[in-house]
């Protein structure tokens, strides 16, 4: 017996195998635009798929470092450009660069060096992290040659840059209430 399909039955298969294909498709067109997030400039480059705790520590050893070159402007080399500073000494909120150097050429004349006493990170997304805890820095006063410790809190968001740099974009001290 020659039977041919019926043609309701073809019409339901070429429906299902357009259905599969059209929702193929979709998922490759959604996995590919999800596989680019990262790429703000629109090109091809690969970028890690996320910061690592250590990596986000090792941003504050970057910065401890820039400290004790005495440079104020290679300090602020670390900060965004619209970034925010509450500084630890200083009542002044720091929202551009000159600010921000300037802070750090009071700050440097005391030969500040960082300990990280306690440290929390949150890595929010592959391009934002936070890094907050206790740091004390030991001090030199630049008259007096008289040495002191200051201990704060702190917290550093970090924001991935289109170059791949971290840059700070937000950084609060202050001294413990009770130090």
């Amino acid at each position: 017996m020659n039977r041919r399909p019926a043609a309701t039955s073809i019409r339901k298969r070429v429906a299902v195998a357009t259905g599969v294909a059209v929702l193929a498709a979709g998922t490759i067109a959604a996995g590919a635009g999800v596989a680019g997030a990262d790429s703000r400039d629109g090109s091809a480059k690969k970028s890690p798929r996320t910061v690592t705790k250590a990596q986000v520590l090792g941003l504050f050893d970057n910065w401890n470092a820039a400290l004790r070159t005495g440079d104020p402007k290679k300090v602020a080399d670390l900060y965004a450009k619209d970034a925010v500073l509450l500084p630890t000494v200083s009542n002044n909120v720091r929202t551009d660069r000159a600010e921000i150097v300037d802070y750090f050429e009071h700050f440097l004349k005391n030969k500040p060096v960082g300990t990280k006493i306690e440290s929390h990170v949150n890595i929010l997304d592959r391009n934002t992290a936070i890094d907050t805890g206790v740091y004390e820095f030991a001090l030199t006063d630049h008259e007096t040659g008289e040495k002191s410790t200051v201990e704060a809190r702190y917290t550093y968001a970090y924001e991935k840059q289109p170059n791949g740099k971290w840059l700070i974009v937000n950084h609060h001290s202050s001294k413990m209430p009770e130090s």
